[in-house]
């Protein structure tokens, strides 16, 4: 057996260039997300200069990296702007919590049918849960005048954004397989129930069947899914 003590792996591109994102999460530069479209710079699918929040200072600080002229920022992914933060007006808002699910860093708290608030410290100010709230109720209200890109927001800023973006990630990764294994444990027992159940002529025979087919398609549709999320793959939405 080797003693040889465990050696780190050397950063990857995408990694590097990760690490120079805003962490903001919202989406502009055309991915889901900072990392994925850190992915896509490294793999030469997708420009560096599609990170509005980043600024200038961002291009410049991936140009460095990968080699390669600054250049600015693509309009079609949006303006360099001074950072805003998120704020709800309470007496309009009616608790549907669709802010909250679109929120990519956990930074607005509240319940459903109960009043939602933003935590100003925590918003990246990304808009993502403009659109969703179904009353107008949020606005984005500029909070660094005469300060934008890199100039309007910290590294320490982003590493705590990048934190909560992959600690609500990894939630929801764990709360959708909590959902999973319920909804698995009551088809089981509802095939048992089907199984069990006779059939005392043709017509309740291929009821009982069919019956069974959608069951145990439903269940192979969950493992299948369970193995795809173990093997870090994103699962197929099928009916």
């Amino acid at each position: 057996m080797s003693n040889q003590p465990n050696v780190p792996s050397a950063p990857s591109l995408a990694d590097r260039i990760e690490d120079l994102l805003p962490q903001t999460q919202c989406t502009k530069c055309g991915y889901p997300a900072c990392r994925p479209y850190a992915e896509a710079v490294a793999d030469g699918l997708a420009n560096y200069n599609q990170c509005p929040p980043g600024g200038a200072e961002g291009v410049a600080r991936i140009a460095a990296l990968l080699g390669k002229p600054v250049i600015p920022i693509n309009p079609v992914n949006g303006v360099e702007r001074p950072r805003p933060v998120a704020f709800i007006d309470e007496s309009i808002c009616i608790g549907c919590t669709l802010c909250i699910q679109a929120c990519p860093v956990d930074a607005i708290v509240g319940a459903a049918k109960q009043m939602h608030t933003v935590v100003p410290s925590l918003c990246t100010g990304c808009d993502l849960c403009v659109a969703p709230c179904p009353v107008d109720c949020i606005a984005m209200i500029d909070v660094t005048p005469g300060k934008t890109g890199w100039d309007a927001w910290s590294q320490a800023e982003a590493d705590a954004a990048r934190a909560r973006h992959d600690a609500r990630a990894l939630r929801l990764q764990r709360e959708k397989a909590e959902n999973d294994a319920r909804l698995a444990a009551k088809a089981a027992a509802k095939l048992k129930e089907v199984e069990a159940t006779p059939a005392l002529g043709a017509e309740q025979q291929a009821e009982k069947e069919r019956k069974r087919a959608i069951i145990q398609a439903a269940i192979e549709r969950a493992r299948i899914q369970k193995e795809q999320l173990a093997a870090g793959q994103q699962p197929e939405n099928k009916p």
